[in-house]
């Protein structure tokens, strides 16, 4: 008897090719866990004089004649069946099936379900399904049933329909072992759960309605269950490795001595879990999550230099050259002229020369640089470390398992700390970074002067567009700076979608799943061209920034226009992260409703840093009331990141929030919806850490492990051991 682990070829023969081929599948649990996107109705009982055409339907009805004659046009035969309920008749249609006469004969009563067709002014079945009964009272009460019973529709492809599929699954069912539960009876019975083969059964094969809520809802907590435990189990492993102590000393003691303002109170206390993390006997495994601007960089530099007291060296992974190349100026400058050359900041990217590159690689390698900075070319096999002892990674959406994973192979055991300026709510956090403890950042500096955010929407007021250009030119009056965001290089170009072309790596994992399918009207050339021609900005010293530029040029643009050098800066997302200028008072964001709430809210997170108040200018097209338009009206609501990231989530579903990089995650959650699930994941983690606490290694709970396995996956386990 197959059992879920079983392979599918043995349980389906040939099906299981075309089955693996549209789906992915392998084992007998693949199959059973492609759910019903819905359930059909066979139709109501109705009289066949009043059947209406193009409806499904489900009528009791009687054989009257039968009929097989060869087709005029074509080869092979057609089996015409004319059927009544004693008020009307109807006509049933079989090509090349006359093998059915034998059983569809005169005076036989039974069901019949299809959709009823037109032929020459007379109604008709093609191909329907049928049950035949021996007497009317049974065929009446049956077809009754029949039409109640719910049918499961499947995710279906051309070579494999959802009728196929639904044969597929009764008969892995019908074969199937008993399944073991992996849920704890306690979690179970409190929950008000159904065993999982009971689960699976209904959720496939319900014999009526109210069936499938109650399998619905079991097969989620499975869901969450098992995600959790593996989640939980992975932070178990983590902790069982160990890692080189890194006790704090004089150099940290130095650095706090000479900071110029007070630490944040959350700062604090992120940098005691920090401290504490970094001073354990395995290695830290935290997330950063804090506002744009809120001091992240500064707890990542306060731990490289508790890992530096003891000569372990700490590397910073940075999405793109710019914020790499920032990072490094912003490190170096808050050492100070004492510290910097004790550690020597040294920056790492695939853009500097041959000579240049020699020199930092030498500098890592012999351990002489105890923070190194750089891009994905410290992934590169020919960089080597003395002693790595904490992998930082900003911004980890830009990065997936496998870049963090080939980064702390390079050391043993090092620690890990991840940045993101990207709130994540609650329940993705949990999902997500099950494995990893969280810390939140939420209390800015003081000294910030806010920002005011506006929609302009220059569909219903065209003026406005004018008027936008005109108040960037009367803070740049005031001595002021403004960046201008565009959705993409050039909308001449093309490019279906519109979103930016930088080659500074991946699209933010923020982008609109809803995004306009139009071609963008406004890029960095364009907008330039514009500019050029405006007589307010004759005299403005107007410069554009986007991926596809030289390394070096990018820098040296972002220097100017950090030195004051330039009035405005039209340019990218390149400009998303990372980007400090205290003067920068103002940021138009044009079509920004081609861009994610997450991502507005990053940007606009670039002005109102200093002193100076903050203006954001949304500039949209959309209609009123569609999803495009809500993001943006969302984004000018509030200031606040985390609301943000909540109706973020409500706006565009977890698909793409959790993001393909987090590799088994989003995969292995088929029914569970963090949005509305929320409160089950929590339960179901509450439960997960009382049963590993009980059993670590899970000895007196084989089901879950097997499960585990099962859900997650081989390779969905490795990803999130590189988590």
């Amino acid at each position: 008897m197959p059992t879920l682990d079983s392979r599918l070829d043995g349980v389906v023969g040939t099906a299981a090719k075309t089955l693996d081929r549209a789906f992915g599948m392998k084992t007998v649990a693949d199959l059973l866990g492609h759910y019903p996107r819905r359930y059909a109705r066979r139709g109501e009982l109705t009289p066949i004089a009043s059947l209406p055409v193009g409806e499904s339907v489900t009528i009791v009805a009687e054989v009257r004649s039968v009929s097989d004659r060869p087709m005029r046009n074509r080869r092979g035969s057609l089996l015409e069946v004319v059927i009544s309920d004693g008020n009307g008749e109807l006509s049933l249609t079989f090509f090349n099936q006359a093998w059915r006469a034998k059983e569809l004969r005169p005076g036989r009563r039974g069901t019949f379900s299809g959709k009823v067709g037109e032929y020459r002014r007379s109604l008709q079945l093609a191909h329907p399904a049928y049950e035949l009964f021996d007497d009317i009272d049974t065929a009446l009460m049956s077809a009754e049933a029949w039409a109640r019973l719910p049918i499961p529709i499947y995710p279906a492809t051309s070579a494999l329909t959802s009728w196929q599929i639904t044969k597929l699954v009764q008969h892995a069912l019908d074969v199937l072992d008993p399944v073991p539960d992996p849920l704890p009876e306690d979690l179970r019975t409190t929950a008000g759960l159904l065993p999982l083969g009971t689960a699976l059964e209904r959720i496939h094969r319900p014999d009526f309605d109210e069936q499938i809520e109650p399998a619905r809802r079991t097969l989620r907590m499975h869901e969450a269950f098992v995600l959790q435990a593996a989640l939980l189990q992975q932070r178990q492993f983590v902790r069982a490795m160990s890692a080189t102590s890194r006790e704090p000393g004089e150099l940290l003691a130095d650095f706090d001595a000479r900071l110029p303002f007070e630490l944040t109170v959350d700062q604090v206390d992120v940098g005691r879990r920090i401290r504490a993390d970094l001073s354990g006997a395995w290695p830290m495994n935290r997330l950063v999550q804090g506002e744009v601007g809120s001091g992240k960089t500064l707890v990542a530099l306060r731990a490289m230099l508790q890992v530096a007291e003891t000569g372990g060296q700490s590397a910073l992974i940075a999405p793109t050259e710019v914020l790499a190349a920032q990072h490094l100026r912003s490190i170096t400058r808050m050492l100070g002229p004492d510290l910097a050359p004790r550690l020597m900041p040294t920056l790492l990217t695939g853009q500097l020369t041959a000579a240049e590159r020699r020199r930092a690689a030498l500098r890592v390698a012999s351990g002489q640089s105890l923070i190194v900075v750089g891009t994905h070319a410290l992934l590169s096999a020919s960089t080597t470390f003395a002693d790595l002892g904490l992998v930082v990674v900003d911004e980890q959406h830009r990065f997936g398992v496998d870049q963090r994973d080939s980064l702390r192979a390079k050391g043993s055991s090092p620690h890990a700390l991840v940045l993101t300026a990207t709130p994540i709510p609650r329940t993705v956090a949990m999902t997500v970074f099950g494995d990893l403890d969280v810390s939140t950042i939420r209390s800015l500096p003081a000294g910030r002067a806010g920002i005011q955010t506006h929609v302009a929407p220059v569909a219903e007021r065209p003026a406005w567009f004018a008027r936008v250009w005109d108040r960037v030119a009367e803070e740049v009056a005031q001595g002021r700076q403004a960046f201008v965001v565009c959705p993409a290089i050039d909308a001449d170009a093309g490019g279906g979608s519109g979103f930016s072309d930088d080659a500074d790596g991946p699209p933010s994992a923020s982008e609109p799943a809803d995004a306009a399918p139009t071609r963008t009207r406004w890029g960095v050339v364009q907008v330039a061209e514009l500019l050029s021609g405006h007589p307010a900005y004759g005299s403005l010293r107007v410069e554009t920034l986007h991926g596809k530029m030289p390394a070096e040029h990018k820098d040296a643009i972002m220097q100017a226009f950090a030195r004051g050098e330039v009035d405005v800066l039209v340019a990218t997302t390149v400009i998303e992260v990372g980007v400090d200028v205290p003067n920068a008072s103002t940021m138009v964001i044009l079509e920004a409703d081609r861009f994610g709430v997450s991502q507005l809210h990053q940007l606009r997170g670039r002005v109102g840093r200093g002193g100076v108040p903050g203006l954001c200018l949304l500039v949209t097209e959309s209609d009123p009331g569609t999803p495009a338009r809500a993001r943006v009206e969302a984004v000018a609501r509030t200031l606040d990141g985390f609301e943000l990231a909540e109706v973020d989530l409500e706006l565009r579903g977890e698909g793409d929030v959790l993001g393909d990089a987090q590799s088994g995650v989003r995969s292995s959650l088929r029914l569970l919806r963090v949005i509305t699930d929320a409160d089950m994941i929590a339960e179901a983690r509450e439960a997960a850490e009382r049963l590993l606490e009980d059993d670590p290694a899970l000895l007196r709970h084989p089901a879950l492990l097997e499960a585990i396995e099962r859900r997650v996956g081989r390779a969905e386990r490795a990803a999130l051991a590189k988590n």
